[in-house]
């Protein structure tokens, strides 16, 4: 007998897979699709090297893929269903009012050129211009934990304005070029309008430059901590205003400007920084307030990063800091969803197929950190008095990770 078998964690992890399955009758009606769906969950689950359509079927005991590749590939089920079913699923598992939200892109390289979206592009997993598809992601992270909920190719423009390769990739006749952040904007509204309790929008420079998507977090009076470049122009007020970069307004900071906040726990304990920011000219409305928040390394002074942050006046400099600091928290999804779970692992060439592999992968993860939700919120325990001991993790906004240390 396994350990996991009398100490009753492998009994629990069954259960709760078994519930998780129960629930994707919302996006696979027919009987079939429910058990090949819940055999594909086995098998990214597993401890199969990779997570392709004949080693799932070979996980799952079938001489034959066809089942697992007719998942992906002929059936007909909504990938969106599954999509919302994960949403929900999450926000059940993990949501906090001091929860975030987090924006991001990643590559998955490839060899041939058929594969809808494919094209020689940036690829923020590799580096570099790489042969790969690009997809555009939404992650929640709580004090609980993080994954991701929403997800979306990237199209570029050549193969959107492609008939040919449209029709070929079964691309959907309403699907049209978007940027990266044009999509972001719709990841972002249709979470805020399923309403999953969010207190910052967080996302790196090729989000936060996008003027658009920060006007329509401001319209909804959605907080953001959003990275900028360099050389992002920032209005500042006055008796006259004032435009300037963000580099230049960081050069002319004093001493006392900056203060010292750890922006997370590393493997080598706190994460710290120098912060300062400087408030600009923006909203009208006194109860909020826009910042330009700077981040400078303690050991390296020419190594810095920018921010346009949006939240309530009374909002600190050390939470701003604390908040910048979670966006390592996508990253990691990402690298759990590709390492363990095969998330770059799809060989099918069409639309639906991508988007049904990568939901049914981030049903795997939300899975995960449901479990890992329930065994933190275990940990937490009861003083005597019947008080809940919360000191870990933390309440508030990014207390819930490592608290912040004013060094200044």
């Amino acid at each position: 007998m396994s350990v996991a078998s009398w100490s009753g964690s492998l009994l629990a992890w069954q259960q709760e897979l078994s519930k998780l399955k129960d629930r994707l009758g919302s996006a696979l009606p027919r009987r079939e699709l429910r058990e090949t769906g819940g055999a594909f969950l086995d098998g990214l689950l597993s401890g199969i090297e990779r997570k392709t359509g004949w080693m799932l079927a070979e996980q799952a005991g079938a001489e034959q893929p066809y089942r697992m590749q007719s998942l992906l590939g002929r059936s007909r089920w909504d990938a969106d269903a599954l999509r919302d079913e994960v949403r929900r699923y999450v926000w059940e598992a993990l949501g906090d009012e001091a929860g975030v939200l987090v924006v991001d892109e990643t590559g998955f390289l490839k060899k041939g050129a058929h594969s809808v979206g494919v094209a020689r592009q940036y690829s923020g997993t590799a580096g570099r211009i790489e042969n790969c598809q690009v997809g555009v992601f939404l992650s929640y992270a709580s004090r609980w934990g993080h994954a991701l909920i929403d997800r979306r190719l990237y199209l570029p423009r050549a193969w959107a304005e492609d008939e040919a390769r449209r029709a070929k990739t079964s691309v959907p006749e309403d699907v049209t070029f978007k940027t990266k952040p044009e999509i972001a904007r719709d990841l972002i509204v249709a979470a805020l309008d399923a309403g999953v309790p969010c207190a910052f929008v967080l996302g790196d420079a090729l989000y936060g430059s996008d003027r658009r998507l920060r006007h329509m977090l401001e319209a909804r009076q959605q907080s953001y901590v959003l990275a900028v470049r360099s050389n992002e122009t920032v209005r500042l007020g006055g008796e006259s205003l004032e435009l300037t970069t963000a580099e230049q307004l960081a050069a002319g900071l004093k001493t006392a400007d900056w203060h010292c906040y750890s922006a997370g726990q590393g493997a080598k304990g706190p994460r710290l920084y120098d912060w300062a920011r400087v408030r600009l000219f923006w909203s009208a409305d006194p109860h909020w307030q826009h910042w330009l928040l700077i981040r400078r390394s303690r050991k390296k002074s020419s190594e810095v990063a920018y921010y346009i942050a949006f939240a309530p006046a009374a909002t600190t400099l050390a939470e701003l800091a604390g908040v910048a600091g979670l966006r390592w928290t996508v990253e990691t999804c990402f690298e759990t969803a590709k390492d363990e779970l095969g998330l770059d692992h799809c060989e099918a060439r069409s639309w639906h197929a991508w988007h049904r592999h990568i939901s049914l992968v981030m049903t795997a993860a939300a899975f995960l950190a449901k479990l890992r939700a329930d065994l933190l919120r275990a940990a937490v325990t009861t003083t005597p008095s019947g008080k809940r001991n919360e000191r870990s993790p933390q309440a508030g906004v990014a207390a819930s990770w490592p608290a912040h240390h004013s060094l200044a």
